[in-house]
């Protein structure tokens, strides 16, 4: 059986004042062709379907013409589950709906996935809070799936029914899936983990958040989750919550984040992106591999000694996303930014770093109260600004708000 994994497509996302959708659409293409091209039998989507609790119209639309293409009328099922930027009523509320066309939604850990079966021969064929076992079309072997959506420790605690304040989150968890699967998940079925949650290899480097993401689950690594929590009888672990791939672990069942398909901060600048795609048998270690994403614009991180050869690496980098170092003198002139923005128009922002910087007193932790207000303004703006100076237009709207006060 052939398993398409993805997540944290954070539909209506901007970069600043850059508007994404149309390349949500670009990629949201590309990912439905990758699913019929690669033959996939189950698309699993590891939440942070949205990037806020209340998504634009487009979004919305776009996420669910997108997941009922991909459903293919049931053919295909898709299961989804809410990460830490969806709203799980938002999520939740459509399933009715959704499940006529295969589509399986999860808001909640304790989401009830009712039994039913389509036309199409998909059928949920045995189901409790947080699991459900799946008839796929064209294939005789069931899919069982522990489905463990976004939630902090108090919702989950309610929606688990554990009353034991000892239990630190990792092992509520781990003890719940353990459960399941000893419940659910023999050899005699495919066996997979869908959660969106913070994990952290046995040993070697934690891998980094992203900057703009809310942590979850873990405050000052306490609540990290590790492999070896769990079970032993899950084949694939489908993770989201990363916006890299990241191999958590690779053997003997892999855990995986299949990472964002588009870089939505610069801490992704140049990051390829990918779908995964896992080939299951029961009883057997899964084969996987990763399909690349080409869709959606590439975010760059440029730095120019000043501002011709600033103008000719934006050239030479057209058709990116921009976050511009520019080293200059003092600091950077309207005139030089009109040039900038005029000689590309997908510059996100402008940092200037200045040569020779002298350390000011704010620098130092020092203020002089015998300075002026405009003294000790331009002061505390350069330790704000890499020692940019305050220019003209600046120091007269400061003069004028002070005047503003004086005289109220």
């Amino acid at each position: 059986m052939r398993i398409l994994h993805t997540a944290d497509w954070h539909l209506g996302k901007r970069l600043e004042r850059f508007e994404r959708l149309e390349e949500q659409q670009q990629v949201m293409q590309e990912i439905c062709e990758i699913a019929d091209r690669q033959e996939a039998d189950l698309v699993l989507i590891a939440g942070d379907l949205f990037d806020t609790f209340n998504p634009p119209t487009q979004a919305t639309e776009l996420f669910y013409r997108t997941v009922k293409r991909l459903s293919k009328d049931g053919a295909r099922p898709v299961v989804a589950i809410a990460g830490n930027h969806d709203s799980a009523d938002r999520i939740a509320a459509p399933d009715p709906l959704a499940r006529e066309c295969g589509i399986l939604l999860a808001g909640y850990p304790n989401a009830l996935i009712p039994e039913y079966q389509l036309s199409s021969g998909f059928r949920v064929m045995r189901s409790e809070p947080g699991f459900a076992e799946l008839a796929i079309p064209g294939h005789q072997i069931p899919v069982r799936i522990i489905l463990t959506p976004y939630a902090n420790e108090q919702r989950l605690r309610t929606f688990l029914g554990i009353t034991d304040t000892e239990l630190q989150m990792r092992d509520l968890l781990s003890q719940t899936w353990k459960t399941l699967a000893d419940r659910y998940c023999d050899s005699k079925g495919i066996n997979l983990l869908v959660t969106h949650l913070f994990f952290t290899p046995e040993s070697g480097t934690t891998p980094e958040e992203p900057e703009d993401e809310k942590p979850v689950l873990h405050v000052g690594g306490a609540q990290q989750m590790v492999a070896r929590q769990i079970p032993e009888q899950i084949q694939y672990t489908a993770l989201g919550h990363l916006h890299r791939y990241i191999e958590v672990r690779k053997a003997p069942s892999p855990v995986i984040y299949s990472g964002s398909p588009l870089s939505y901060s610069f801490s992704e600048a140049q990051q390829q992106k990918y779908v995964m795609m896992v080939d299951a048998e029961p009883g057997k270690e899964v084969a996987f591999e990763r399909i690349p994403l080409t869709s959606g614009k590439p975010l760059v991180r440029l730095k120019a000694e000043g501002v011709e050869e600033a103008v000719t690496l934006l050239k030479q980098n057209s058709e990116a996303l921009v976050e511009l170092n520019l080293v200059t003198d003092d600091y950077v002139h309207s005139a030089d930014r009109k040039r900038l923005h005029e000689n590309h128009d997908g510059i996100v922002t402008i940092i200037p770093t200045i040569r020779n910087r002298p350390e000011t007193e704010t620098d130092a932790g020092e203020i002089d109260l015998s300075k002026s207000m405009d003294e000790l303004f331009t002061d505390y703006f350069r330790s704000k600004h890499d020692g940019q100076e305050p220019g003209n237009a600046l120091m007269d709207l400061f003069r004028e708000i002070r005047a503003g006060e004086e005289q109220s």
